[in-house]
């Protein structure tokens, strides 16, 4: 089957697309610039088309020999986005049409109130552009989903950032409101299961999980999930949702030209009033996806020893809901990092002897008062303390506890990365690197990575940053210097220049 994705350079078009070629299904892509999508994994796998919806004559070699078109797109956060969504839909629909194009699959807004008063101007739009594409004449399947549980959704990545920041949160009363959040695994599942309905099946379908919240519920539940205390929730009158919306936007980093229009859409309820997708498309056997594990999955940033975020095509039950690349840079929570990078005048291999020589007897190469007094207070709230030191004083392996970190990679002559397992509110790495330079010689690359868990984690990065310049700054610049001067050949060397 020969499927269209349009919004593939988006949240829910970047995790479709590679999942439609797992599924054995040629995918063509819609891109007004081909080039946004050069440097994804999948990217030789599929066609990139270039093309525009606000240009209609760029769309008949789009659609040419087209199964399946998908419409991903919208333009929220556009000033006139109305406007502008009914323009894009309306040429989708009549390009889909001269194409002969055998099924629309569109991924919606929960509806709207019966008579569309009160409801947002988002959530009209959303279903203006369900009723177009419903009559274009090609069957559609219109999938209404309220909150999408997943890493770099703007709703979840909403919740994930107003939980964690504010232990004790003054909130609308919206927050009382029912919603049906639905995970993005099972977003996807009804996204290419709809390809394959009956020709005759030309209607909306309302797409859940299986739990019914509040968003007060959902936050307190995120909480848990995520081993953050509860939440102290107060619901106020005041607080009208342009307020709701700027005070989103003061807390959080999702961009307030997408955060009005989200808060706007949870004055009222979003529950889904039937399940018949499921006569079409089939719960899983073991159930939809709860809100719990959608939470979990969206959380697991860090797998296989890998510190920063990573894109994953795994698909499977365990498959976690990992920002993209190409997610925007606020989704995915908040990193802290501390980077520093050192040209060194000596070998990789006298680099590396160095770096993998740190800990135990030999010390942390800075600040000696720092990490000892660092180690005290750890013992004093019942850590493990710099206590343990080191198995082998020149050789290190995966596994091993290094002070009060644990090896957890190791490429020989490349790259050590230690976690921390002091006492943190939240989670730690230190990584340090051997970069080869031209003569023989080296660079030192250092990072350390810090997760914070809740407002105590942010206050602990801030209180400690101040005196990142002299421990990791030190660090790098005396590891660099041990190389250089236990590096035999560099008294040969030339200077540099």
């Amino acid at each position: 089957m020969r499927c269209l994705v349009t919004g593939a350079t988006g949240y829910i078009g970047g995790r479709l697309a590679p999942r439609l070629l797992a599924e054995g299904h040629q995918v063509r892509c819609l891109a007004r610039h081909a080039g946004r999508l050069r440097d994804v994994p999948w990217a030789a796998a599929a066609e990139i088309a270039e093309g525009d919806l606000r240009r209609p004559e760029t769309l008949p070699a789009v659609f040419a020999d087209v199964d399946v078109a998908y419409y991903l797109v919208h333009s929220l956060g556009q000033a006139g986005f109305e406007s502008a969504d009914r323009e894009a839909a309306e040429a989708f629909a009549t390009a889909a049409r001269a194409a002969n194009v055998r099924r629309i699959v569109y991924l919606g807004g929960p509806r709207p109130a019966e008579d569309g008063g009160g409801s947002s101007a988002h959530l009209r739009s959303r279903a203006e552009v369900g009723r177009i594409l419903l009559a274009s004449g090609v069957p559609t399947a219109v999938l209404r989903a309220a909150v999408i549980i997943g890493s770099g959704s703007a709703s979840f990545e909403m919740l994930r950032y107003l939980t964690e920041r504010l232990p004790v949160m003054v909130t609308p009363r919206w927050v009382r409101n029912r919603i049906q959040p639905i995970a993005v695994r099972d977003v996807l599942r009804y996204l290419i299961g709809a390809a394959d309905l009956p020709p005759e099946v030309n209607r909306a379908f309302d797409i859940g999980g299986p739990d019914v919240l509040t968003f007060g519920d959902m936050m307190q539940r995120y909480a848990r999930v995520a081993g953050l205390p509860r939440r102290l929730v107060l619901p106020v009158r005041p607080l009208s949702p342009t307020l709701s919306s700027y005070w989103v936007g003061l807390i959080t980093p999702v961009p307030n030209a997408i955060a009005t229009p989200l808060v706007e859409s949870l004055i009222h309820e979003a529950v889904a009033h039937e399940h018949d997708i499921a006569d079409f498309v089939p719960d899983p056997p073991d159930g939809l996806t709860s809100f719990d594990r959608a939470v979990e999955l969206a959380l697991m940033k860090v797998r296989d020893a890998q510190v920063e975020t990573r894109w994953s095509t795994a698909s499977g039950p365990d498959a976690p809901a990992e920002p993209l690349p190409s997610d925007p840079a606020w989704s995915g929570g908040t990193a802290y990092t501390d980077v520093r990078e050192r040209a060194v005048d000596a070998s990789p291999e006298a680099l590396w002897r160095v770096i993998e020589g740190v800990g135990g007897e030999h010390g942390w190469y800075s600040f000696p008062l720092a990490w000892s007094v660092r180690g005290w207070l750890d013992r004093l709230i019942g850590g493990v303390g710099l206590r343990r030191g080191r198995r082998d004083p020149h050789r290190l392996q995966v596994g091993e506890a290094l002070d009060f970190w644990r090896v957890e990679e190791i490429v020989p002559g490349e790259l050590l990365r230690l976690r921390a397992e002091m006492r943190l509110p939240g989670r730690a790495w230190l990584e340090m690197r051997v970069l080869p330079a031209d003569g023989g010689r080296s660079r030192y690359h250092q990072r350390a990575v810090f997760l914070p868990r809740g407002l105590a984690g942010h206050a602990y990065w801030g209180s400690v940053t101040p005196f990142h310049a002299a421990v990791f700054g030190g660090m790098a610049r005396n590891i660099a210097r041990g190389a250089e001067r236990d590096d035999p050949s560099v008294s040969s060397r030339p200077a540099r220049r």
